[in-house]
């Protein structure tokens, strides 16, 4: 069954400051969603109000998976509803490893070890890695391929990456791009990926791109808007907040 992904004038405040200042965005689950504009538009933002993060002050508006209100639950009801958050730069969890994470997050641990396993080999991480605290001693790309393990147990309704091609190299950013591409397909996942580039989204088909400036998306188009943005930059988009 189609899962529906509904933002509705999302107003987001941090350390006294208007963000997100209405931002509107509806997709289904399947779709990849591409989420780009300058530094400082509100994009990473939103990934943090979408988590819960406490410094992250919602004013107004809606966020709903299947008509559940996601705003009023816990970082951890949100993600029980489908929604699953890889952040820029991933936290690093002392005294806890991937399995205990996973399985604090719903994971079925029949046989999770091994399908943990299967995953890691699927983007080219050593399961081995899988042995260590969260994020502990890994590299940047151990790191996001470790969040790729995550995605592919959980199978979330919807993944929102926030710059999960920060700091790649080529094979670790195809490996992850891979991995989200097929979990369109093998569970309808919905992916909202938030990038500076269109090199992540030339493994990673977008079926729209939204360009945000001043905490709002203020152009939506097909995969072509990346060659645009590309050329052109966000100039010809930007606008300042009143």
């Amino acid at each position: 069954m189609t899962s529906t992904l509904t933002i509705e004038g999302l107003r987001v405040e941090v350390a006294g400051k208007e963000v997100l200042r209405g931002f509107d965005l509806v997709m289904s689950s399947g779709e990849v969603h591409a989420i780009m504009g300058p530094n400082g538009s509100g994009k990473s933002t939103l990934a943090h109000a979408l988590a819960a993060h406490p410094g992250y002050k919602v004013l107004d508006g809606s966020v709903t998976i299947d008509g559940v209100q996601l705003l009023e639950l816990s970082a951890t009801e949100r993600a029980r509803h489908g929604l699953l958050l890889a952040l820029q730069q991933p936290m690093e969890i002392p005294g806890v490893r991937p399995i205990d994470l996973l399985v604090a997050a719903g994971a079925d641990p029949t046989n999770l070890r091994e399908r943990m396993n299967d995953e890691a080999r699927s983007v080219e991480l050593r399961p081995e890695v899988l042995d260590r605290f969260v994020n502990l001693d890994l590299s940047g790309g151990e790191r996001k391929r470790a969040e790729m393990v995550q995605v592919g147990i959980l199978r979330p309704k919807f993944a929102v990456l926030d710059e999960i091609d920060s700091g790649l190299d080529v094979d670790a950013l195809g490996a992850v791009a891979r991995r989200l591409q097929r979990a369109t397909t093998e569970w309808d996942c919905g992916v909202l990926a938030i990038t500076h580039f269109r090199r992540l989204l030339l493994e990673l088909v977008p079926t729209m791109i939204h360009v945000v400036s001043g905490g709002r998306v203020v152009a939506t188009g097909g995969p072509e808007l990346s060659a645009v943005l590309e050329k052109d930059g966000y100039e010809p988009f930007r606008v300042t907040n009143a």
